[in-house]
């Protein structure tokens, strides 16, 4: 990989995680509700989920969704109805002093799984393999580019985790909380709107 393709890569990984999407929404909420420590395995699910995924698109799965043009869009319509369902968990989180009686933070194993689901990490995935590869790269072409990716997202997601953690003390009535849960909930729902809304 060339030092202009390496410094685009890095540019679009960092500019990509570090902007609004479902993850982060989620990631700031769950700091808000359940702080870093319990947060740690659904913030390192989101960037070792989404290497993975990156590595495994990188690795052929693009060229399926083009053979069966149906699996996009199968994929669109349990992303839409999975995070509604999350959306809900959201808006409906429990104060932090409740929290180990009620909701609780994504695992990782379920973090990692969001991912498939995740329109904006699909496409990020799907831009880093088709426009930061050289010809003839093959597989740790996709490698490198999974794992600078990944290197990159974790410390992107953490911010958002972390800006969770210190809105939460200004949290600290019910009422604010209860605000602030449904706020990110409509934002997560706002999120959809790519996705949903027609191509051009």
């Amino acid at each position: 990989m060339t030092y202009e393709l390496l410094s685009g890569l890095v540019l679009f990984a960092f500019a990509s995680s570090i902007t609004p999407g479902p993850n982060n929404i989620m990631l700031m909420a769950s700091g808000v509700n359940f702080g870093l420590k319990r947060t740690l395995p659904h913030m390192l699910g989101v960037s070792l989920g989404h290497g993975a995924m990156t590595l495994i698109l990188g690795l052929g799965l693009v060229q399926v969704f083009d053979v069966i043009p149906w699996l996009r869009t199968a994929l669109t319509v349990v992303s839409v109805a999975y995070l509604l369902w999350l959306a809900w968990k959201v808006a409906n989180a429990a104060p932090p002093a409740d929290a180990r009686e009620g909701t609780k933070p994504l695992t990782f194993l379920q973090a990692a799984g969001f991912q498939w689901v995740n329109p904006k990490a699909i496409y990020m995935s799907i831009y880093a393999q088709t426009n930061f590869t050289t010809e003839g790269a093959g597989w740790p072409g996709a490698v490198a580019i999974a794992v600078i990716f990944a290197l990159v997202n974790l410390p992107s997601v953490a911010t958002w985790v972390w800006g969770g953690t210190q809105v939460r003390r200004w949290l600290d009535g019910p009422g604010r909380l209860r605000a602030f849960n449904w706020t990110m909930a409509a934002l997560l729902v706002l999120s959809l709107y790519p996705m949903i809304l027609p191509s051009e």
